[in-house]
């Protein structure tokens, strides 16, 4: 086995000192070959000079430094791009996942035979506004994504680095790890671990941008918005069908006196109707350009068996004719 650590660096100058040595420790106690990917999302204060120190410090360490803050996403895709192992690791850079609960993460992912394990707390850490924005969010995803684990999602995951390939085409400024990662598999688990409480600072995931997140991703994501418009408009034709025999059925018993209501009013509720349903057929072909172009992959290669019988492990995916990086120390 082999293990890349990636975590995403903010406002983390206190932190992380604490936390690389743990984590070195804690990876050479289990005898993994290993690698600590920091990458500062661009920090203003001294966050990059102590991951700088702690590449020079440690030889299993890389520092990356994003020229802005582009958010937590882009920059975990950063450092999950630059992985040389089998199994990547994502964790926060503030002490509320403790490095000793990574090797539970591992044994969930070799003892199942999983792709993709979360790390749940036994507790919730976080206040109860956040933790609600968090599982709205998740069960948004359970609903609109079809995936029965989203509730289950985590900053703390554990996956095999050939996952990568669903998403390698997969650029912009709003990108989702987790959505990502389900269109390379389905077989995703969870363990349940101890979570520490935040040490230093606060977190940047505020109720407002989880809500942000969860409109970006819906809409980056998804075409169950544009569908909804479709589902509106036959909802809305229905209900002009209604009370356009409502309506009808009052000027023929004689209750209405208003000449040219009947037709008005008729006409308004199923015109509104045929918009709705013309937005919502439009948006279905929009969305289907908008899902050619997002990256999702056709199909990825996981494995391939040559006619000597050897296991080969292939990074290529539908349409990606480069060459597979080659990872350094991974095992056949």
């Amino acid at each position: 086995m082999s293990v890349s650590v990636v975590i995403p660096c903010y406002r983390s100058g206190r932190t992380l000192p604490v936390l690389v040595p743990r984590l070195i420790s804690m990876l050479h106690g289990v005898s993994v070959s290993h690698e600590v990917i920091l990458v500062v999302d661009g920090s203003p204060d001294d966050t990059w000079e102590t991951a700088r120190e702690l590449a020079c410090q440690f030889d299993a360490v890389r520092a990356i430094q994003l020229s802005r803050n582009y958010g937590q996403h882009n920059a975990l895709m950063a450092g999950i791009r630059e992985a040389a192992f089998d199994l990547v690791v994502t964790m926060d850079d503030d002490l509320q996942h403790p490095p000793e609960q990574v090797p539970l993460l591992l044994a969930a992912i070799e003892t199942d035979r999983l792709d993709l394990v979360y790390g749940v707390p036994h507790e919730e850490e976080h206040g109860f506004l956040r933790s609600l924005a968090s599982r709205s969010v998740k069960a948004g995803m359970a609903g609109v994504f079809g995936v029965s684990g989203a509730q289950a999602i985590s900053a703390f995951r554990a996956f095999r680095t050939r996952l990568r390939d669903a998403f390698e085409g997969l650029n912009g400024p709003h990108v989702s790890v987790d959505v990502a990662l389900f269109w390379a598999t389905t077989r995703i688990g969870s363990v349940n671990v101890q979570m520490s409480h935040r040490v230093d600072g606060r977190s940047n995931y505020t109720p407002r941008l989880l809500a942000r997140h969860a409109v970006n991703m819906f809409l980056g994501y998804s075409t169950a918005p544009l569908r909804a418009a479709s589902y509106l408009g036959f909802l809305v034709g229905i209900f002009g069908l209604l009370l356009g025999g409502a309506v009808l059925w009052r000027f023929v018993m004689g209750d209405t006196t208003v000449a040219g209501f009947t037709t008005i009013a008729t006409m308004v509720a199923l015109f509104s109707s045929a918009q709705l349903i013309a937005i919502g057929v439009l948006g279905e072909y929009i969305g289907r350009i908008h899902s050619g172009g997002m990256g999702r992959p056709a199909y990825v290669i996981s494995d391939c068996v040559d006619g000597s019988g050897s296991v080969e492990l292939r990074r290529r995916t539908s349409g990606d004719s480069a060459s597979p990086r080659t990872r350094a120390g991974a095992a056949s």
